[in-house]
């Protein structure tokens, strides 16, 4: 198969109504922690990146916004897809990045050596994006916090175990720290710097 035009291909069919519906749908999943969201609109974006992914990268990235990607799809088609709908610039830096993408099974690096904002300045923290192999079927976890009545159960299939590792300590980090939006195809978790996240016993 040519795969020469994959980077100038499968954008929003209307940039601008189609990122106004998914940044509703994220900011909805942000405020809502644990809350699955669904793309709508139709894109291809390049392999590795699924769907929701995809279409975060095309509704958040600008040439304002470092982005950092994950080795694997640092070497795909994706760079040139992201350079030509978004024009974003690429950074090696994760403490650079206001976002950052992973495919699914990619090594999370130490999350403290991305951007964690200031205290006067918390947003200036990066987010990171990261496909998972699907957002049910895997290791039960707890989600409580604001946003959350009580507590929210989820179950995402393939979680890099870097992330629960680390979460208790990018949470104590509050007001800094980074987000995390977990997607899977055209599915999408938001996990905010706020909420806490208990592992339950299989």
């Amino acid at each position: 198969m040519d795969n020469r035009n994959e980077g100038f291909t499968g954008g929003f069919p209307d940039a601008v109504y189609n990122s106004q519906t998914v940044f509703r749908t994220l900011m909805d999943c942000m405020a809502r922690p644990g809350s699955l969201g669904l793309v709508t609109p139709e894109l291809m974006p390049p392999a590795p990146l699924g769907v929701a992914a995809g279409a975060l990268m095309l509704t958040l990235c600008d040439h304002d916004t470092p982005v950092w990607l994950s080795p694997k799809i640092a070497q795909s088609n994706v760079p040139g897809w992201l350079a030509f709908h978004c024009g974003a610039p690429l950074t090696r830096e994760k403490s650079e990045a206001r976002f950052a993408f992973l495919e699914a099974g990619a090594h999370l690096p130490a999350i403290a050596h991305f951007a964690l904002g200031a205290q006067d300045y918390p947003d200036r923290s990066t987010t990171l994006v990261i496909e998972i192999e699907a957002l049910d079927g895997g290791r039960p976890l707890n989600l409580t916090g604001p946003g959350i009545r009580d507590v929210t159960h989820l179950a995402p299939r393939g979680l890099p175990a870097e992330l629960l590792a680390q979460w208790t300590d990018n949470r104590a980090l509050f007001p800094r720290g980074l987000d995390v939006v977990l997607t899977a195809g055209r599915q999408m978790i938001g996990l905010p710097r706020t909420c806490k996240i208990t592992a339950l016993e299989v």
